[in-house]
């Protein structure tokens, strides 16, 4: 057998069972691949914080736990990247070392060469000999175990810093994470779950206090303005430490042209979060991707892609199409989200968000995610432009799924509420007008179940808001802008503001007849919702002519039967004067209860405003006991279904304390009428007409009772 070499090349020949085993060794020692950090005594830190700001509590305990000398301690430090966790390592690690009993060792754990390292040169500082450093670079000995061999054997106590180690796995796969009776362990992380920390003491470290957030900013710009507006940047900013720090650190090295913490704020509101916090990089020392918000959390999710949940990215990017507010966890449980990622996935990707402090569950009553104002808005800013759409058309109709196609009324409902501010924030970043569109639905039937479980300012804010976002786009003519006025008019009347509600109204139903018709359904709805102001400013014959005709076209184009036209004829029975109801209510061959009962059920909430507005009817003509059986009956069916404070079940309670006190039972009318103004002064406001109203009737009642004057209907 023949062989050639060349260069560095080696032939062998052998015959039987012969091994041959080569060591090479090039260079120093000092040229092996894993690079020692410049220095482990002192943080490797982007930009010390100048004063660290709340965390009192936690600093406090850390401090008496280091310093009590009692060892054998591990401390984990977790939340969302850029909260400071940093900030609390660096702070302890300047106070303990200050003081001169401990010493201070500072290692980076983001990956897992820098993790070797740093642990090599701590023991390299604890005195490990060059041959022993050697030989765990060359994987002849254990790396992790020559570290914490010279960690137990330190002659002094020492603090030593794990920062960044938002990877568990790179600390857990070598065993470099261990306690020693020599010292305390201090990790910064952003992986919260307790899992990977077994026998630590786990910190969460959120955002900061009003405040204190405040303080932040005036710290690094104290000439850039007042405290008030420095607290109103915070809040813009979620109080989020990194951003504070952006904001500060930008607004303190402007020199041609300094900015005023009004003007930065401004700015925020006009161009967006992201690319304007992170101007404020430029003046970090050692500039890179943490340091900056818009590519922080990308760490995370790059750690998550790694461990197999690429789906946690589309599922932040769709949370990013809400807002920052608690939302509902049953919002992530359509069907519509295969869209964007397999339903079967949500459940672990969610984990991994959850696990990677990107998201946090609350209980605000009812389960929900709530996320990051920042990490949103720019998570948002990088999605891909050609997913935006996609991802935005399924939260959109997420959102559609979870409110009712035909809200009905009901008791107050939690998680309609924590719904408007996502409804809002959707419509806010829809640039596509189908998926505006969508969104707009969805947001005009919110407003509208929100007004039938008695929300009625959460309604006005909704619909007002919508159409306001929304007509620019799609055109002051476009059917659900004309919608979210209508509803914005509803909620207008219901709080009080009769003259705004008729003004609105007036136009939309002005729009509406030369849009579609005077019988177009919508048309009619406008109609109707004008009545209602009309009534309650006292102009009663005007409304009635124009519920009358309201009726006479719901009976042409609906029909006598129709849902809406019954509820049409019901509320005449308000307006209709004594010497119009007795036709009405003896020349009805079945009483108007009834036939709502049967057409649409006992149950419905149609037939139970008849029957409310019957016993009205019955007062008016003065046949006060069938009104009070009548009356009473019903009010204690609404407080049964929609709870004391129901608006509706208080203007039951204002009938029956007048029938009361038609009757002369004055004691129990003042009683009824004075829980009414109470409940109502409590959700209305001391202000509100009907607040005024109730409070008027008690007043007199009692005078009727002090005059002794046979009681007459107020």
């Amino acid at each position: 057998m023949q062989g050639r070499a060349d260069g560095q090349g080696r032939v062998y020949q052998a015959s039987r069972d012969q091994y041959i085993i080569e060591h090479h060794h090039h260079g120093d020692a000092g040229s092996h691949a894993w690079t020692s950090p410049d220095s482990i005594r002192r943080p490797a830190v982007g930009r010390a914080p100048t004063v660290l700001r709340d965390r009192t509590e936690l600093m406090n305990h850390l401090q008496e736990a280091v310093e009590s000398g009692t060892g054998n301690q591990v401390y984990v430090l977790h939340g969302m990247g850029g909260c400071g966790k940093t900030a609390v390592a660096y702070t302890l690690f300047q106070r303990v070392t200050a003081a001169g009993r401990r010493i201070g060792l500072w290692v980076n754990a983001s990956d897992a060469a820098t993790l070797r390292g740093g642990m090599l040169a701590v023991a390299a500082d604890r005195g490990a000999q060059g041959s022993e450093l050697l030989a765990a670079r060359s994987g002849l000995r254990a790396p992790a175990d020559l570290v914490w061999g010279r960690l137990d054997q330190s002659d002094v106590p020492w603090l030593l810093v794990l920062d960044n180690a938002d990877d568990p796995a790179v600390l857990q796969d070598g065993g470099w994470l261990r306690a020693s009776p020599r010292g305390t362990v201090l990790v910064t992380t952003r992986q919260a779950a307790a899992r990977w920390w077994p026998y630590a003491e786990l910190h969460h470290v959120g955002v900061l206090p009003r405040e204190h957030a405040a303080q932040v900013l005036c710290d690094l710009a104290p000439e850039s303005g007042t405290v008030e507006e420095a607290a109103e940047i915070a809040d813009r900013l979620g109080r989020l430490p990194l951003a504070l720090t952006l904001a500060g650190g930008f607004l303190a090295h402007q020199v041609i042209e300094p900015w005023t913490m009004a003007q930065y704020g401004h700015r925020l509101q006009e161009c967006g979060h992201v690319d304007l916090i992170d101007q404020g990089a430029v003046a970090l020392r050692r500039e890179d991707a943490r340091h900056l918000v818009s590519s922080t959390w990308q760490f995370s999710l790059d750690a998550l892609a790694a461990q197999g949940l690429p789906e946690s990215t589309a599922l932040l990017r769709l949370l990013a199409c809400y807002g920052s507010d608690p939302l509902p966890l049953s919002l992530l449980s359509g069907p519509q989200l295969s869209a964007v990622l397999p339903p079967a996935r949500v459940e672990a990707a969610l984990r991994g968000l959850l696990d990677q402090s990107l998201t946090t569950l609350v209980d605000v009553g009812l389960r929900c995610v709530q996320t990051h104002g920042v990490l949103l808005a720019s998570v948002a800013a990088g999605s891909p432009a050609q997913q935006v759409t996609t991802v935005m058309a399924t939260a959109a109709r997420l959102l559609g799924a979870v409110i009712p196609a035909i809200p009905d009324v009901g008791p107050p409902d939690l998680r309609l509420r924590l719904l408007a501010p996502h409804a809002l924030t959707l419509l806010r970043h829809a640039t596509d007008v189908s998926v505006a569109v969508e969104a707009l639905d969805a947001a005009v039937r919110l407003a509208i179940a929100l007004h039938r479980t008695g929300d009625y300012l959460t309604a006005l804010e909704v619909a007002s808001t919508s159409a306001a976002i929304t007509e620019p786009a799609l055109g002051p003519d476009h059917r659900l802008v004309l919608q979210a006025h209508a509803r914005t008019g509803r909620a207008l009347c219901r709080l009080g503001r009769f003259e705004e509600a008729e003004a609105l109204h007036r136009r939309v139903l002005a729009d509406r007849e030369r849009l579609f018709g005077p019988d177009d359904p919508d048309t009619l709805d406008s109609s109707f919702g004008l009545e209602f102001p009309l009534e309650q400013l006292g102009r009663i014959q005007e409304a009635t002519e124009l519920l009358k005709q309201t009726i006479g076209r719901q009976q042409r184009v609906l029909g006598n039967y129709h849902p809406l036209t019954l509820r049409s004829r019901v509320m005449l029975l308000e307006c209709l004067p004594a010497s119009e109801l007795g036709a009405v209510i003896d020349g009805a061959a079945m009483p108007l209860p009834e036939e709502c009962a049967s057409l649409l059920g006992p149950e419905h909430s149609i037939t139970l405003e008849a029957q409310l507005n019957y016993a009205l009817a019955l007062h008016t003509l003065g046949r006060f006991q069938p009104a009070e059986e009548q009356a009473h009956r019903v009010a204690d069916e609404f407080q049964r279904r929609y709870g004391p404070d129901y608006p509706i079940t208080l203007s039951a309670r204002t009938l029956c304390a007048r029938i009361q006190a038609s009757l002369g039972n004055l004691v129990s009318a003042i009683e009824m009428m004075t829980d009414v103004s109470d409940r109502r002064e409590r959700s209305l406001g001391a202000e509100h007409p009907y607040t005024a109203y109730s409070r008027r009737l008690v007043e007199e009642f009692r005078a009727t009772a002090a005059a002794g004057r046979t009681p007459v209907d107020p």
